[in-house]
């Protein structure tokens, strides 16, 4: 068995779950997700727990049984206490900006980076606008998101600019001169 997969996904009495068919429907205080769960594997909700079974052994039962039991416990996690991810911006003159349903970034580029922010995000700016931090109900759009802003500028190792996470390591190398 799946050590992951075959452990119960807790859910307090804020939380309620409910199954129609394949779908899978978590509503909390922060809001409702939803998901598809693979004909394959079995889904019970009791007592305040979900339990996912799969009907083998084969390889294709076994790689769905854990990652089906890891999606509805983050569902269960973001409708109670959501999900956010911090970013840093460093670099002279890099700073972020919020105007409206937009974030604008001046990255050292020619251009500033305009990004819409999906409806189902919430973004924040520190006020020396150097911080950002994403947060969101679903873990995959949070993670997603911050990954893109990520990507307009990633920390290079030679002076550490750019845009990290965090608590993020960067090893710092030396110039050509060194």
């Amino acid at each position: 068995m799946s050590r992951i997969g075959k452990a119960p996904v807790a859910f307090g009495k804020d939380v309620q779950v409910s199954i129609d068919g394949n779908l899978l429907a978590v509503k909390g205080p922060k809001g409702q997700l939803e998901m598809d769960v693979n004909a394959l594997i079995g889904c019970e909700v009791g007592d305040g727990q979900i339990v996912f079974t799969r009907p083998s052994d084969h390889r294709d039962h076994r790689s769905l049984h854990g990652m089906v039991r890891s999606i509805a416990a983050n569902m269960v996690e973001g409708v109670t206490n959501g999900f956010k991810k911090d970013l840093e911006i460093r670099g002279v003159g890099f700073r972020a900006l919020l105007k409206g349903s937009n974030l604008e970034m001046n990255l050292g580029k020619s251009h500033p980076i305009n990004l819409v922010i999906p409806p189902e995000i919430k973004v924040e700016v520190a006020k020396d606008q150097r911080a950002v931090t994403v947060s969101g109900i679903d873990k995959q759009k949070v993670g997603a998101f911050a990954a893109k802003i990520r990507s307009f500028y990633p920390p290079e190792p030679y002076k550490g600019k750019g845009v990290r996470y965090v608590g993020e390591y960067v090893r710092s190398k030396e110039g050509k001169s060194g």
